[in-house]
């Protein structure tokens, strides 16, 4: 398992922006597909958006299309998550996964390694 920690959350206003950075440890970084998730109060986690071994390959929650961008540095062992034009509704809890040699996947049970987790809340 490698392990994960993030940073970057905050308090941001309503159209605001915010960048959080998912750290890996080990050397095996890029043998680990990615994904963020998010669990607001009082609701499941689901799924915000992936990114292949690679980098090639993203995927999105509709929730997020066209305003959040997932992309992953290797020689960094580090992912990240550009969040714009936030809105209230994404206030959350949000976790970087990772998932060892596989593909991306939409589904939590699927990856192995979680972070701590970073509070984004977003004021109106």
């Amino acid at each position: 398992q490698v392990m994960l920690v993030e940073s970057g959350g905050g308090l941001v206003q309503a159209g605001g922006s915010l960048r959080l950075s998912c750290a890996a440890s080990g050397r095996t970084f890029s043998t680990y597909a990615m994904g963020w998730f998010r669990q607001a109060p009082g609701k499941e986690r689901e799924f915000v958006a992936g990114i292949s071994l690679s980098g090639g390959s993203t995927y999105y929650a509709d929730s997020v299309k066209g305003r959040f961008t997932i992309s992953r540095d290797n020689a960094k062992s580090t992912v990240y998550l550009q969040m714009n034009s936030l809105k209230p509704e994404d206030t959350a809890v949000y976790y970087c996964a990772a998932r060892r040699g596989g593909y991306t996947s939409r589904t939590e049970g699927a990856y192995d390694s979680w972070g701590q987790g970073t509070q984004v809340t977003v004021s109106s």
